[in-house]
């Protein structure tokens, strides 16, 4: 079952939300304080913060998805980034590809150790608007990237 929170937050109601001792490492801190910051401060502030990647588009966190109908659990992490798309000037799928690996271990790493999770797949997405989830908007550019995890790592899987 999917719950949906003020930020657009779901999770399955019976999910332990313990960080391990220490909280996850990233190269220059601990993630868990990091997507806590990001996530909750788009509750109080009204507006989505902007999220690092290293294309450095505008990139923000719409919802996150425990999706169980693959008949596994799967993370879904879907994220709005309006430059992305054909117009010219826009980010192309290479540049969003390795926003999307970088997403993967900067927000679903780190959301995984706090939740105690244990997602067959991780998926990120990107769209260039708000799109509902299952839902088809042919106006809309989206891109899609798979992961495992291996060692608290995003391992790209072929999608």
């Amino acid at each position: 079952m999917i719950r949906t929170e003020l930020n657009r937050t779901a999770h399955a109601p019976c999910v332990a939300h313990a960080a391990p001792a220490g909280g996850a490492r990233l190269w220059w801190g601990r993630g868990c304080a990091l997507v806590a910051v990001l996530i909750g401060s788009s509750a109080f502030a009204g507006e989505k913060p902007l999220l690092p990647v290293p294309s450095g588009q505008d990139v923000r966190l719409e919802e996150v998805l425990i999706d169980e109908n693959p008949g596994e659990s799967w993370l879904r992490l879907r994220l709005i980034a309006t430059a992305i798309g054909a117009e010219q000037g826009g980010y192309g799928y290479d540049e969003a590809a390795q926003d999307m690996d970088h997403l993967c271990e900067i927000l679903a790493v780190p959301y995984v150790a706090q939740h105690d999770l244990a997602p067959a797949r991780i998926v990120i997405s990107m769209s260039d608007r708000p799109v509902e989830f299952g839902r088809s908007d042919p106006e809309a550019t989206q891109f899609f990237e798979a992961y495992s995890l291996q060692d608290g790592r995003c391992i790209w899987e072929e999608y």
